[in-house]
């Protein structure tokens, strides 16, 4: 792999920074808080149409389909200036439905999907998950019985993030319950309005509703939006979820933490006086640095035309597992007032402490369990035998 940018990577990243200078509020973070969803979808409206002008929301995409052709260590680089600033640059749309419809979906369903995805017009969901098939997401047991040109779909999913404000759902559904758990599974695209879906607001511990549980009851789905072969939907899945694992935006959103936190240690004079926590930190910020590199190298592969697979898992597994590292880090460090949330006077960090640390506990959930992706480094990367 080679470690260095070239003049125009470089360039290219100024011009996002100036954009993100421009663009972004000064706490973008407290304009996107939960407190107030009417202004935070505003806020998020807005800027995926500076987005869409300046032609980055689909940066990576081709230019066929309404991108920019960039290469993958470009998008990478978007990417790590974006999440750093805390910035909404892209969404389930534009990172997983519309690259998974590329490899997969019909010439019908490009031409249908893929250009309100690139003005950024339609919000998606995922609708994979359910109560009793998370990490053994092939024992799910939603069904979709086909009835003419038509599935007829029922069942529930769980943990589906922002399904209440989603125009479109990406569902996995059983269509052959005799089949092997992996086999019967086909690969849907269901219009939420469409009657027969419920959606209730699921409250984490840090009290916001970003999840929901969705119910399907005789919903109709037409035969054209199955994608991929019926039945061979677990496939098309493991697509999708490589392109969700696949991201710098892992380990960059806590780089932004860790350089506030030690900003606050040099303020308060503890890089100086608590030499354990000065070696904490500085031990943080050789493993992100370590994390970043893992994340460009996928980035690096993806450019070459490999299948970063099993890369793909190390990069998931070591950033989400270090974003926790480092929440336990600071809340050490900041002692009681680490408790303290947005609104407060005397709150570090503007109260984003307590915020992040519950924030990461669904990382090493979200995406694929730690375990899942252990799994998947010994078998796909180290060849060890399953079982």
């Amino acid at each position: 792999m080679d470690f260095r940018f070239t003049p125009e990577q470089e360039q290219f990243r100024r011009e996002v920074r100036r954009f993100l200078d421009e663009t972004l509020p000064t706490d973008s973070a407290e304009v996107q808080g939960a407190e107030q969803p009417a202004q935070r979808l505003v806020f998020l409206r807005s800027f995926t149409q500076a987005l869409v002008r300046k032609g980055w929301l689909t940066l990576a995409w081709p230019r066929e389909y309404g991108g920019m052709g960039a290469g993958p260590v470009l998008q990478a680089i978007y990417v790590e200036e974006m999440a750093y600033r805390n910035a909404p640059y892209r969404n389930q749309g534009v990172d997983r439905v519309g690259p998974t419809l590329m490899v997969y979906g019909t010439e019908e369903q490009k031409r249908q999907f893929l250009p309100p995805i690139a003005r950024g017009e339609v919000t998606w969901c995922q609708g994979f998950s359910e109560p009793g098939a998370g990490s053994d997401l092939a024992s799910l047991r939603t069904r979709a019985i086909r009835s003419g040109d038509e599935y007829v779909v029922n069942g529930q999913k769980i943990w589906t993030s922002h399904a209440r404000y989603a125009d479109w759902c990406i569902l996995l559904a059983r269509t052959d319950p005799e089949a092997p758990k992996h086999r019967g599974i086909s690969y849907f695209l269901v219009d939420m309005r469409s009657p027969g879906v419920t959606v209730r607001p699921l409250v984490n511990m840090a009290g916001r509703a970003e999840f929901c549980e969705v119910f399907f009851e005789d919903v109709h789905v037409p035969r054209d939006h199955l994608v991929g072969e019926e039945n061979r939907g677990w496939y098309v899945a493991t697509t999708t979820l490589d392109f969700e694992r696949s991201g710098i935006d892992r380990v960059v959103s806590g780089i932004r933490i860790l350089d506030q936190l030690m900003q606050l240690a040099r303020e308060t004079g503890d890089l100086r006086t608590r030499p354990a926590l000065r070696q904490q930190l500085a031990e943080l910020k050789l493993e992100f640095e370590v994390g970043r590199l893992l994340a460009y190298r996928v980035a690096w592969m993806q450019e070459r035309g490999l299948i970063p697979n099993a890369e793909a898992s190390i990069s998931k597994l070591f950033g989400s597992e270090l974003q926790q590292r480092l929440a336990r880090v600071g809340m050490q460090m900041l002692g009681l007032a680490s408790q303290l949330r947005p609104g407060s006077g005397w709150a570090p960090l503007a109260g984003r402490a307590p915020e992040y640390y519950l924030d990461t506990v669904a990382l090493t959930i979200a995406a694929g369990t730690s375990e899942i992706q252990r799994n998947i480094i010994a078998t796909r990367g180290v060849g060890l035998p399953r079982g």
